[in-house]
């Protein structure tokens, strides 16, 4: 079972050492994936932990605050990603005022050598860290000469002559070119979380929806969308998504909302991942909640047209 550590203090949490990868991984694309294969591997060569380390929130939003990229994935499926991938530990480490201060120098020597105890650190071609972005790769690599690991990076992976990155895969998400961020991934662009209550004026308008939160991040997608959602039942259940601010009635949170196709259930409290395939339009403010209701009766027959036109899935 993969093990979760916040702060940079505190005692050895490898004695017996470790393989650490580091970045930011919004999204575990196809080439976090590599990076983390690539130290798992490592790892589990030398008998040793294999280590997942980022932050929460990302540097970029600790600086750039609502300004900062989109975020594509929140930090529990992060974490369970990282699971499946084989990692045993991952480190979100809170990024505040004295992180941010923090010298790369100190950063290896109170993280990677005192709690980590690490044998190799991998990481990305353009990773930086500490204060200023001082610290890459040759520190790394200087600092492991004296303290007894190794540092390196992967050669980056490339979709279409071009490498893969998160950015791309917002440009592709924006553009609704679901196809294209599923292809930079390695799998079909989802969210994950747990359902909670939302206003329940779907249910009044003969819509319910199971609601999932963004929590204080800025997503990536906005409008209406043909989904698929998993973990109600053994089969995905097709659904029409909307994910935005309902100003139609005054929203001012992101909210998922997903209306699964003939289903009536209690699902609040579940966990439940949102599979994107198509979008519909974008999200708009109508001028009454009848014109609102006949536009959800439209959204919702073209998504179920859409998705039962669909090859049958291979995990249905």
């Amino acid at each position: 079972m993969t093990e979760l550590f916040r702060d940079l203090d505190g005692g050895p949490l490898c004695p017996n050492g470790s393989v650490a990868c580091i970045g930011a991984f919004d999204g575990l694309h196809l080439g976090h994936r590599a990076l983390v294969r690539h130290a798992v591997a490592r790892a589990r060569a030398l008998g040793v932990s294999a280590v997942a380390l980022s932050f929460e929130p990302l540097p970029r939003e600790f600086f750039a605050g609502p300004a900062a990229p989109a975020r594509l994935q929140l930090p529990a499926m992060r974490i369970r990603e990282f699971g499946k991938l084989g990692i045993d530990r991952v480190g979100l480490l809170r990024f505040n005022a004295r992180l941010a201060a923090m010298s790369a120098e100190d950063f290896v020597r109170r993280m990677l050598i005192e709690r980590l105890n690490v044998r190799e650190v991998w990481v990305g071609p353009d990773f930086r860290f500490g204060h200023g972005r001082a610290g890459h790769l040759g520190l790394l690599q200087a600092m492991g000469a004296e303290a007894g690991f190794a540092a390196d990076t992967i050669a980056p992976v490339d979709v279409d002559g071009a490498r893969v990155s998160s950015t791309r895969i917002r440009i592709a998400l924006q553009a609704g070119d679901f196809r294209t961020a599923a292809r930079l991934l390695g799998k079909p662009y989802a969210i994950r979380g747990r359902v909670v209550r939302g206003q329940q004026l779907g249910r009044t308008l003969g819509y319910p929806t199971a609601n999932l939160r963004f929590a204080d991040k800025t997503p990536a997608l906005r409008g209406i969308y043909a989904t698929w959602v998993h973990g109600v039942g053994r089969a995905p259940r097709a659904s029409v998504s909307s994910f935005g601010t309902r100003p139609t009635v005054g929203g001012k949170e992101p909210l998922l909302e997903a209306h699964l196709f003939d289903f009536d259930g209690d699902l609040y409290g579940r966990h439940i991942e949102v599979e994107f395939v198509a979008k519909l339009r974008d999200e708009e403010r109508f001028p009454d909640l009848p014109t609102l209701v006949a536009q959800m009766h439209r959204d919702a027959a073209q998504a179920r047209d859409l998705l039962m036109s669909l090859p049958e899935r291979a995990d249905a």
